[in-house]
């Protein structure tokens, strides 16, 4: 096993991770700047800022760097107080290549790891060249998996096969059908009617109905840059996802470290007959109940049937080397009781799971249609719980756990069902994890 050296980030970092909090400062002084200083000493004291600035990024530029040593990964920061961070290369879950709109115009890169059980981004790199970045991705995804921190020399890389590439047009599309979208000229109408009405439309109240409905539009304007031109391609058992407009992203995730996939079909896509697809890792900041905070796994975010259910199947593990054979049109999936519509009267039509040879398979949701696969061989625990309502009507709901995502239940069963349901779970966990 070959280590990598101890190394420093790019001179620039320090600067490009204080550029914000100096326009901010800058911005401060700007407007009490001029009416205080005058234009000579503004512009002097923002000058010396600037040279207290470049100083302080060289001195922290030369306590900063990383090394790998065996399996680990070792950071070293700080410049007034020292720390290293040491990251086992065994929970590294996945790697991303970000390049935000700074270090775009600058040339450079951010590392971002997730590894089991990190809340967020484990211990970004900030910032890489871009092919030191990417270098340092695959000897690290290598190292992982078991291989050697060198890089291969002299191997033949053809062009990577292309799972999905999103359409832009059909991107914007699906975000301008969102209910953000859809409702904000309702509730600007609304507003406006208000103010009118009460006789005290002025400059306050456009300026509060603006910065409303700019805060409206954040999160579709938000999953459209991060989502453009996004394309998933696989080689040798990696998944990479390119995508971002005005901060890029590269994302590799090693299948076999995912624990699951998840498809919705919103409603107000159904005319459409479209869908978005994420994919979970054992990262602990992947899990939430905000389908936002999914945006980091989000490898589909607007396709049709045809192409989930072509790409579907390679984000799985590998069966004996081979595709699982998954197809999530043609699940073998049962429903609930008739007797589960006193605690479920809507949405007891759309409730069901059943088993796959290698996944278990949920769906629920009455206005968002999901659809959830765990593989067998992710499975951490499986539990049957019952509530009060439910003992009265011989219900149950068996809930399977994963690492670092949220688990997959099946609401409503049949006691006895549940119980069958449960063992058997268990027993082609085992199974699977054996044969892993």
């Amino acid at each position: 096993m070959t280590d990598l050296p101890r190394r420093r980030l790019h001179p620039l970092s320090p600067f490009l991770h204080s550029i914000r909090q100096l326009i901010a400062l800058v911005a401060v002084i700007s407007w009490q700047g001029f009416a205080n200083l005058g234009v000579a000493r503004f512009l002097g004291v923002v000058v010396l800022i600037l040279i207290g600035a470049v100083i302080y990024s060289v001195i922290t530029w030369r306590f900063t760097g990383y090394e790998v040593t065996g399996r680990e990964l070792r950071i070293y920061e700080g410049t007034f107080s020292r720390r290293v961070r040491t990251i086992p290369l065994e929970r590294l879950q996945s790697v991303e290549v970000v390049r935000p709109f700074l270090a775009q115009l600058t040339g450079l890169a951010e590392l971002r790891l997730e590894v089991v059980g990190g809340g967020k981004a484990e211990a970004p790199l900030a910032y890489l060249t871009v092919a030191e970045a990417g270098s340092l991705r695959t000897q690290l995804l290598e190292l992982a998996r078991g291989g050697s921190a060198a890089p291969a020399e002299n191997e033949p890389r053809g062009p990577e096969p292309v799972l999905y590439a999103a359409r832009d047009e059909d991107l914007l599309l699906s975000q301008a059908m969102t209910p953000e979208v859809i409702f904000l000229p309702i509730a600007a109408a609304f507003v406006v009617v208000q103010f009118a009405l009460a006789g005290s439309f002025g400059f306050i109240a456009i300026a509060s109905m603006i910065t409303a409905l700019i805060g409206v539009l954040i999160r579709p304007v938000r999953r459209v840059t991060r989502n453009w031109r996004c394309t998933l391609t696989e080689r040798e058992t990696r998944l990479h996802i390119r995508r971002g407009l005005t901060e890029t992203h590269s994302q590799t995730v090693p299948v076999q470290r995912v624990q699951g996939v998840t498809v919705t079909w919103p409603l107000i896509w159904r005319p459409k007959r479209w869908l978005k697809a994420t994919v979970d890792i054992a990262a602990q900041g992947s899990q939430g109940a905000d389908p936002d905070d999914h945006e980091a796994t989000t490898l589909l975010p607007v396709a049709t049937l045809d192409e989930a259910r072509a790409v579907v199947p390679w984000l799985l593990p590998r069966v004996d080397g081979e595709l699982a054979s998954v197809d999530i049109a043609a699940l073998p999936l049962s429903g609930v009781p008739e007797r589960a519509v006193w605690l479920a009267p809507l949405a007891r039509t759309v409730l069901a799971a059943g088993l796959t040879p290698h996944v278990f398979a949920t769906v629920d949701g009455l206005l968002t249609r999901r659809l959830r696969l765990v593989p067998y061989a992710r499975i951490q625990s499986v539990r049957v719980q019952q509530g009060p309502v439910q003992r009265r009507l011989g219900l149950a709901t068996v809930h399977v756990d994963v690492a670092g995502a949220p688990p997959a239940s099946a609401p409503e069963r049949d006691l006895a069902e549940a119980y069958e349901l449960a063992g058997e779970l268990t027993v082609r966990a085992r199974a699977a994890r054996a044969a892993a």
